[in-house]
């Protein structure tokens, strides 16, 4: 459905911005009056990684007055696949002043507010009440959940993004006029069900073709134009090319844009979401040794038996030596529980300790009662004890 625009036109356009938005001015649907909408709006990003970085330069690049970033996060040289905001030289910078100084060049006439702090439910409302509409650039349930309560409270729309691997999801979510992102996801998913892209991977050019639709939505919300996503979301397969978007219902149940809601503030969104299971945190206490713990063991010969349960092609990136290849799919099925020897420690390990800990809850409810798992993955290997090894 059509919405009204989101906000109202700014006074006027200078001569050089009607020279350098003059494609906009001469489309009806946009014209003078769309364009000083957009002149007018304040729009925050928040992250400026793979969803943010598109949708950052293209937000400028419209004309969009004022632009948000909050990111706490610095530049790595593994984002540069599709983070395309940043470039070499800003390798270990602060990503939002990364970002803000390349949209200085795409468009100096955008004003740019930097949030160099972790969103959480302590500054979410206050940082979102500056702003007409939020895009979400992030990649975790629980910055998602807390970004949408804190809109759906203030009022506000959210433009939202998803990417992974090979697939991508965009919708608007404004409570005045249609569902909420809890209407559509009422729970997270179990902690270590769904992997992140840092796990997972993602086609780097998947978060153009998302990012930018996030942008196009964007620009139809400030000026009124078009019908945006709200209460439908678009679900894209870049291998078919396919792109096909399904209905999505307000849910009158909903805790938060419901008839009843139950949340009138924002809560603890890691706890709610949870990053490994209670299993898993249960397991891994006092059951977690550190990368150092674990070369020493290797260089006294102890009789440990070494697995690595990510997947096969991160496996062929970086392994620690000795390590055996038992992805994490096979602890959860039962399968990699004959391969465990009776006679020797079992040390697991995965990227960061987070699956790893997962697998260790299997082997614990298993019977291995002396079965430990390094914290911190082979990421804490590779900074712990051996640098020359490639992160990714």
């Amino acid at each position: 459905m059509s919405l009204p625009p989101l906000v109202e036109p700014a006074n006027d356009l200078t001569v050089d911005e009607v020279r350098r938005y003059s494609r906009h001015l001469i489309i009806p649907e946009i014209g003078m009056t769309g364009q000083k909408r957009l002149k007018n709006a304040k729009v925050l990003c928040v992250g400026a990684g793979g969803l943010g970085s598109p949708a950052l330069l293209y937000l400028a690049a419209a004309g969009v007055g004022t632009l948000g970033i909050v990111d706490f996060d610095v530049v790595d040289e593994s984002n540069l696949q599709r983070q395309i905001i940043h470039g070499q030289s800003d390798v270990g910078r602060s990503k939002a002043q990364s970002a803000r100084d390349s949209i200085a060049e795409v468009n100096p006439f955008v004003h740019v507010n930097v949030h160099e702090q972790q969103l959480d439910s302590s500054n979410a409302l206050e940082i979102f009440a500056g702003y007409d509409l939020i895009v979400d650039g992030t990649d975790n349930f629980a910055t998602r959940y807390l970004v949408n309560d804190a809109c759906v409270l203030l009022g506000k729309p959210y433009v939202w993004g998803s990417i992974y691997r090979f697939d991508g999801q965009a919708s608007v979510f404004w409570a005045e006029y249609g569902p909420c992102y809890r209407c559509l996801y009422p729970e997270p998913p179990p902690p270590g069900m769904v992997p992140s892209c840092a796990e997972g991977g993602v086609l780097g050019v998947l978060c153009a073709s998302i990012g930018s639709i996030q942008v196009n939505e964007a620009i139809k919300v400030i000026t009124g134009v078009g019908e945006p996503l709200t209460g439908r979301l678009m679900i894209y397969d870049a291998l078919e090319m396919s792109y096909r978007t399904v209905r999505v219902r307000k849910d009158p149940e909903c805790p938060i844009c419901g008839k009843n809601p139950t949340i009138t503030g924002l809560i603890d969104y890691d706890a709610f979401c949870g990053t490994v299971s209670a299993d898993a945190q249960q397991a891994a206490s006092g059951s977690t040794i550190t990368a150092t713990e674990l070369k020493g063991m290797l260089d006294r010969g102890d009789d440990i038996f070494l697995v690595d349960v990510r997947e096969p092609n991160e496996y062929e990136i970086v392994s620690i030596p000795g390590a055996v290849l038992i992805p994490k799919d096979q602890f959860l099925t039962g399968a990699a529980l004959e391969r465990m020897p009776q006679d020797k420690q079992i040390v697991l390990h995965c990227k960061s300790g987070a699956r790893s800990a997962e697998c260790l809850a299997v082997l614990k409810n298993a019977g291995f009662a002396d079965a430990v798992h390094v914290g911190g993955g082979v990421l804490a290997w590779i900074s712990q004890v051996d640098p020359s090894l490639p992160a990714y």
